[in-house]
């Protein structure tokens, strides 16, 4: 058995303490957007909307070119935030209101997120944990919002210390 002298840090979520309203996280790096992301997203969830798997047909649509599957730039939004915000710290989502789309997502765009923290409570219910209240935002390369939404969640507080 090997002995270690200096710290044993292990990438971990933010325990409630450590959010404080006001915060705003940028998460880096981002993700471009794959064609294969698109048609796997989408078939796997069983979307078979030709928005976003055919290309012929959406050529001749508003946009000129297919859509990256919505709930794809959701979950993506979503999973930028997890290593910094709740990565073995998040109990539970409790819910996303207010999730909006003001601008498509392409093959070929990269998502950039980042989280501001709008509320952070202890439950009343659930000793050692609470609710953290935040509004994520998705920008593309140029900047531009495709995604924004509130989220609540529940988080571990920090373990007492033995």
């Amino acid at each position: 058995m090997s002995t270690h002298e200096g710290r044993i840090v292990e990438q971990r979520g933010l325990w409630l303490d450590e959010f404080h309203v006001g915060d705003l996280y940028r998460h880096r790096p981002g993700r471009t957007v794959s064609e294969a992301d698109n048609i796997f997203f989408s078939t796997l969830t069983m979307n078979p909307q030709p928005l976003h798997l055919d290309a012929a047909w959406s050529a001749q649509q508003f946009f000129g070119q297919r859509l990256v599957n919505s709930l794809f730039t959701l979950s993506t939004l979503v999973g930028l935030s997890i290593g910094q915000l709740t990565l073995g710290t998040l109990v539970a989502n409790l819910g996303f209101r207010d999730v909006t789309f003001p601008a498509p997502v392409f093959v070929g765009d990269t998502l950039y997120a980042e989280t501001s923290i709008l509320g952070v409570r202890p439950s009343q219910s659930r000793p050692g944990e609470g609710v953290v209240e935040v509004e994520h935002v998705a920008r593309n390369q140029d900047g531009v919002v495709v995604a924004r939404c509130q989220r609540a969640m529940l988080v571990l507080s920090r373990p007492a210390q033995s």
